[in-house]
């Protein structure tokens, strides 16, 4: 009786399975879920210093300064979050879990397919993101935030900085209230 699983030659493209990753790629992953409290402390120093600097991003010009910052942003969370530089990042809303890693790339909550032992359907020996996801906002100050419904996904955005997008945002939003406040002075 032949083997139906048994591929045709002895030829293996490198890297085909029907689990995409090893288990290894999602240690770190795992580690930075686990430590979302901590993360997400250096994350608002991190992010206070990047405003701080808004005047060194316009003076240089925000997009001249784009590309090394995407060149940093992807190596930082490629190796800590196995970040897939959506450009609209979620992981202080999602407990230093990325929503991207999800295989069928759900931004709000797991699907129904969860197995019993908190993993993928699609992958089965990857951790649920979004189990993952819960775990890591329990840590955080601001755990709340995973109820925010996230919008859909703004393709045209990816392999852009998400720490220069809120920067700028931020700053934007800062100034305007600064406006609104002197305005109501007067």
């Amino acid at each position: 009786m032949k083997n139906k699983t048994a591929p045709l030659t002895s030829y293996v493209p490198a890297g085909a399975s029907h689990v995409r990753r090893t288990g290894s790629r999602y240690t770190l992953r795992r580690w930075s879920v686990r430590h979302a409290g901590l993360l997400e402390k250096v994350y608002n120093i991190f992010a206070e210093v990047f405003l701080k600097l808004h005047w060194l991003w316009n003076l240089i010009g925000y997009s001249r300064v784009e590309r090394p910052i995407v060149f940093a942003e992807k190596a930082v969370k490629g190796f800590m979050f196995d970040c897939r530089m959506c450009g609209q990042c979620t992981l202080s809303e999602t407990g230093m879990s990325c929503p991207m890693n999800c295989p069928k790339g759900l931004r709000n909550g797991p699907c129904g397919g969860v197995r019993a032992d908190g993993n993928c359907e699609i992958e089965p020996d990857m951790p649920c993101v979004w189990v993952e996801a819960w775990k890591g906002s329990r840590l955080m100050q601001a755990g709340g935030n995973i109820h925010i419904v996230q919008g859909p996904v703004d393709f045209s955005l990816r392999g852009t900085s998400a720490w220069l997008s809120v920067t700028a945002r931020t700053a934007a939003e800062r100034d305007a209230a600064r406006q609104a406040a002197k305005e109501q002075e007067q």
